[in-house]
């Protein structure tokens, strides 16, 4: 029984799902110290204008040592609303758009106090839409050392070489204009792919 140890991940990165996928338990690291620019409140998904991410506002202090648990959702913005209206500008025209947009659409009307919650909905149903179902579970105390730990080797700006991650094409919406664009978040694969993307996973 093998299990990988994760970050939290809002609609995370395909390498971040298929580990969910493909490890019998996975460990979810909630003791962390916060840190901006990382996949645990942001995603990246392709649009006609290129990459784009988008980032769910936090509060918190200047305190480095900011437990992940502990950060709390800002209203700042009107995030939801720019969020669900970029999906719908990036994927309306994808095959499976219509198909999910109702299982989807409620996170981003919805309010969570605390981000790791808010995730983790987002990761059971996400989960739910590929249709599998991962062994999860929360750290009690950070944890130092791990023989398959994930944590920085999946990172939206400083990932770490990954030798069982070879990602290979599917057809995206803007792949003539942009080329194909890897290991975006869960979300455009699940666009694109419908009931197809556990296979790719």
């Amino acid at each position: 029984m093998m299990t990988a140890l994760l970050q939290t991940t809002y609609f995370g990165p395909i390498q971040w799902y298929q580990k969910l996928y493909r490890f019998d338990n996975c460990m979810i690291e909630q003791y962390d110290s916060y840190q901006k620019q990382t996949y645990r409140n942001r995603c990246v998904i392709a649009t006609a204008n290129g990459l784009q991410a988008l980032t769910v506002p936090v509060e918190h202090t200047d305190d480095t040592k900011m437990l992940t648990k502990d950060l709390r959702i800002s209203d700042h913005n009107q995030w939801r609303r720019i969020h669900w209206n970029a999906l719908q500008s990036a994927y309306s025209e994808s095959p499976f758009f219509d198909y999910y947009a109702d299982d989807l659409h409620p996170f981003f009307e919805q309010k969570y106090d605390y981000l790791v919650d808010f995730n983790e909905v987002i990761r059971q149903k996400v989960c739910e839409l590929i249709d599998f179902h991962p062994q999860v579970e929360y750290t009690k105390d950070y944890v130092i050392e791990h023989p398959h730990d994930y944590r920085e080797v999946i990172h939206a700006k400083h990932p770490l070489p990954d030798p069982d991650f070879q990602p290979k094409t599917y057809w995206q919406v803007f792949q003539q204009k942009h080329g194909f664009q890897q290991n975006l978040s869960i979300l455009d694969l699940l666009f694109c792919m419908g009931p197809e993307s556990i296979y790719y996973l």
